[in-house]
């Protein structure tokens, strides 16, 4: 099939919401943002369920609240500052869900960070705050999960990245720690299946946004779209979709899986 004259094809319409995960509750870290983490919780509420988002600065989790509570109502969305490196703030996190809802059917870890160092030239402080951000955070945040969706079970997305699977530049520090989120999503799926919770993780490559921009450059950004099928980065909300797949009823039967949300995971 030959490649179409007209460029890569351009992104489609957001889908109609169809109350894949209506009266269920969610927890959603890093949501106060333009990102995947913000896109999740977005979708999350669209699709019925009520939502407590989290993020570690507060000025903009308060923004973001008043903005989703004025548009999916008080009773839907809530809110809680939750630096995902203290374990006293993420069990209160999970605590609040459950004082504010009742309960916790759905967890999004999507707390995460960045950065670039040649190895060679990387600080143990460079490693050590990747790694207890990305991974240390998301077990501190799929253990308290577990133990909040004890009795009734419940669905828990981690946010991987296809860095696991692939090579690059100055990313090992980050690559480790999105390796060892799909090694812990897998484990703990295991030990979570006989109390009927699921366990599993996206693997997103390139999700344009604010933010990666501001810290990216633009023939970066460009080089990177190139590389994919489609020509071009997603969107937050493109990623979202497959986490609320993962979070509802038509996974059923899936737990302990890293889904590539990309055409690049080599």
């Amino acid at each position: 099939m030959e490649p179409s004259a007209e460029g890569p094809p351009s992104m489609p319409a957001p889908p109609r919401a169809l109350g894949l995960v209506r009266g269920r509750t969610a927890v959603v870290t890093a949501a106060a943002g333009t990102g995947i983490g913000g896109a999740a919780a977005r979708r999350l509420l669209e699709e019925g369920a009520r939502v407590l988002i989290s993020d570690r600065h507060e000025r903009r989790l308060d923004r973001v609240h008043a903005e989703l509570a004025a548009e999916f109502g008080d009773g839907a969305v809530a809110a809680q500052r939750c630096d995902v490196t203290a374990e006293d703030e993420v069990t209160a996190l999970f605590a609040a869900a459950r004082e504010r809802f009742g309960r916790v059917d759905i967890a999004v870890n999507n707390a995460g960070l960045g950065g670039t160092a040649p190895l060679s030239e990387m600080t143990d402080d460079q490693w050590s705050r990747v790694l207890d951000v990305t991974l240390t955070g998301t077990m501190r945040c799929t253990r308290a999960a577990l133990r909040a969706m004890a009795g009734h079970g419940g669905a828990i997305v981690n946010n991987a990245s296809v860095a696991a699977w692939r090579a690059q530049h100055g990313q090992a520090h980050y690559a480790a720690a999105k390796a060892g989120v799909m090694a812990l999503t897998r484990c703990a799926a295991v030990e979570a299946a006989p109390h009927g919770i699921r366990v599993n993780a996206v693997a997103p490559s390139l999700a344009d946004h604010p933010h990666l921009a501001a810290v990216t450059s633009p023939e970066l950004l460009a080089e990177l779209a190139r590389r994919e099928a489609f020509g071009r980065s997603a969107h937050p909300w493109e990623v979202a979709n497959v986490i609320v797949f993962l979070a509802s009823d038509y996974s059923s039967y899936m737990t302990g899986e890293a889904v590539s949300v990309s055409s690049q995971r080599a």
